[in-house]
């Protein structure tokens, strides 16, 4: 009798064309490192409209709060499109596509003459960049588990450094160079990434097109029933449920379980937290110079940065403590934030508004990290960059709502308002948090 099963060998070669090769650390510092250099002008050079637009035509710069959020809106919009075609076309040229993008748009915006032109450029800086989904999904292609969840954490980490590094050097410049004029003299920096970027493989991930039509099952001679086309891990995680036999490649699954938390409440998860503690920063220095009254700019600016640097130092070392548990990480995060903004309503010395900014870098610090393993866990088996690109239209979401219920607050109920929103919305979470809001019954394996 003829044998008809597949040599030993074959499942495991297409388990290993399927499964994407791991990135080097190196490689993986390299795409955070040119997030880093790319985000300088893109978070440093907003807080400063108060002094560009004036040059614009708008002396009381009645406009910066609008133009504040509009990268991050039509970003939003643009981030889960660029994903799916990071899926189809490769990640790495999107990626490159995103930092081009910047570079373009930080250009036009130097060299913008109106206002017209100057909203016009930061338009196309949401629509065309978008670095931090591409990048997020180049590495979801080639890693996976705790591997991508540390390369999540360290991709953040970059947007804190650059948050707390990028306003010091644009404000350094700016007795030298206008901020407006900094924005085409910071365009050199995404095109520095994007030559980096160059250098990096290919992040090959799992393809998850519809089947094609010749890959119908095909009928075995010997009278077996019919036997599909070779699938991928990830297609396999996404079929129907498992047999209680090991697959015909005679390789063992190697994940029984549904992932911690469902894709959905990943995205509210991720809504949540992001409005919850970016609603403080808009009138953060008000709140302190009501508190404080002649407080300098620099202490002011050392208590924004506070919860930032918390992350950078303790971020790695939460991972560590928190990534096979990261539900309840994130449930002390949301309650660390609702503890720390609470307290910014009543501090009133520069002790207490320091011991509250701390309370919050670390609900920060452990939301970050946890929403990182969740979405390292949610990654497996899906197209990454369409899957980032939807997380990350829900984070901007979550920001422009921030933005929009701070400002209405502020100006009926003053600056304390923000933070007792967000307060409330953290409290609100934390049990979802703690609890699955989708756990499906996980799959056991009779022997």
């Amino acid at each position: 009798m003829t044998a008809t099963t597949a040599p030993p060998h074959s499942g495991r070669a297409a388990r290993a064309t399927a499964e994407a090769p791991a990135l080097a650390r190196r490689q993986v510092h390299a795409v955070a490192g040119c997030y880093f250099v790319a985000s300088f002008a893109a978070l440093g050079l907003p807080p400063f409209l108060t002094a560009i637009l004036p040059e614009l035509g708008d002396p009381a710069a009645r406009w910066a709060g609008v133009l504040y959020v509009v990268p991050t809106v039509f970003g939003a919009v643009g981030a889960p499109f660029w994903g799916r075609l990071a899926d189809r076309y490769g990640r790495k040229r999107l990626l490159l596509r995103a930092q081009l993008g910047l570079a373009v748009s930080f250009l036009l915006a130097g060299w913008a003459d109106s206002i017209f032109t100057f909203t016009a450029a930061l338009v196309l800086q949401g629509v065309l960049g978008g670095t931090f989904a591409a990048s997020n999904g180049y590495l979801g292609a080639a890693l996976e588990g705790p591997a991508l969840s540390k390369a999540l954490t360290l991709m953040q980490g970059a947007a804190r450094a650059a948050l707390v590094f990028a306003p010091i050097v644009v404000g350094s410049l700016s007795p030298w160079l206008s901020p407006h004029r900094q924005y085409a003299l910071l365009a050199v920096l995404p095109l520095t990434a994007a030559l980096l970027i160059c250098a990096l493989p290919e992040s090959r991930g799992r393809r998850t097109e519809p089947p094609k039509a010749q890959d119908a099952p095909t009928p075995r001679p010997d009278g077996a029933p019919a036997q599909g086309p070779a699938r991928t891990q990830g297609e396999a995680q996404e079929a129907a449920p498992a047999p209680e036999k090991e697959p015909a490649s005679g390789t063992a699954p190697d994940r029984a379980t549904s992932p911690v938390t469902s894709l959905r409440a990943l995205y509210a998860l991720e809504f949540a937290f992001v409005f919850s503690t970016v609603i403080s920063f808009p009138y953060l220095v008000s709140l302190i110079e009501e508190r404080l009254p002649g407080t300098s700019p620099a202490v002011s600016g050392v208590l924004f940065a506070l919860p930032h640097l918390c992350y950078l130092v303790t971020a790695m070392a939460v991972h560590k403590g928190f990534h096979a548990r990261p539900r309840l990480g994130l449930a002390l995060g949301f309650l660390c934030i609702a503890l720390g903004l609470a307290g910014h309503g009543a501090a009133g010395s520069l002790a207490a508004l320091t011991a509250v900014r701390l309370v919050l870098g670390a609900g920060l610090t452990l939301g970050l990290v946890c929403l990182s393993v969740l979405a390292a866990d949610c990654c497996r088996g899906r197209a990454p960059g369409g899957m980032f690109g939807s997380l990350e239209f829900f984070s901007k979401a979550g920001a422009v709502a921030a933005g929009v219920v701070a400002a209405v607050g502020n100006d009926f109920f003053g600056p304390a308002a923000p933070v007792l929103t967000g307060t409330a919305v953290a409290l609100a979470t934390i049990v979802p948090a703690a609890l699955p809001l989708v756990n499906p019954l996980r799959t056991r394996w009779s022997r």
